[in-house]
């Protein structure tokens, strides 16, 4: 488990999900990897029991992405109460806890930050160039490019969110502003 693990429970939820510090000896019955095709997963994967409202618990093997302190790792409620995220090395996997078969992964790697927006009811996945949003019923909306490397979030206020990005051409950081309702840019002025 890498120090920076820990669970964000922004939205209600109907599981409960423990990070465990390695991989149990007595495995559960039920047990999946994430994403299904990866090689060498359980190498430095980040490993959580997680017990559904209704049903048998089941281990999550989630591949590491990076094993840099500066990528996010942990636990995330999200806006549906039945769905968990799970953040691996900036790796990020959404599970549906009623059918933990049923994942999906954003598709930033490595995510650089995830922020729960309760009254938005959105999870927001910031990556190098542009902003995801996952609502109650999947993906919301992905910004357009808002840098050419680097997103930095500096301020949400009601329905805007603020930030800088940083631009090749000019070798500058320029602010944007993000209508979080929809992902289209707007009026960066306050």
């Amino acid at each position: 488990m890498m120090a920076s693990s820990f669970i964000h429970p922004d939205f209600p939820h109907h599981w409960t999900a423990e990070i465990l510090p390695q991989r149990p000896l007595i495995l559960p019955k039920r047990q999946f990897v994430y994403p299904r095709q990866a090689e060498e997963v359980e190498r430095g994967a980040l490993e959580v029991l997680v017990r559904p409202a209704e049903g048998e618990p089941f281990l999550a093997t989630c591949a590491l992405g990076f094993a840099d302190p500066a990528a996010p790792s942990g636990i995330w409620s999200c806006p549906n109460p039945e769905w968990v995220c799970a953040v691996s090395g900036g790796y990020a996997y959404l599970i549906d806890t009623t059918l933990p078969e049923h994942f999906a992964q954003i598709e930033y790697r490595p995510v650089l930050e995830v922020r729960g927006l309760p009254e938005q009811r959105l999870l927001l996945f910031v990556g190098h160039h542009s902003l995801l949003a996952w609502g109650e019923h999947g993906k919301a909306w992905q910004t357009t490019r808002l840098s050419s490397e680097g997103v930095t979030v500096t301020d949400i206020e009601g329905d805007v969110l603020r930030g800088m990005g940083w631009d090749l051409m000019s070798d500058a950081d320029v602010p944007f502003a993000i209508d979080l309702r929809t992902g289209e840019r707007v009026d960066p002025s306050p």
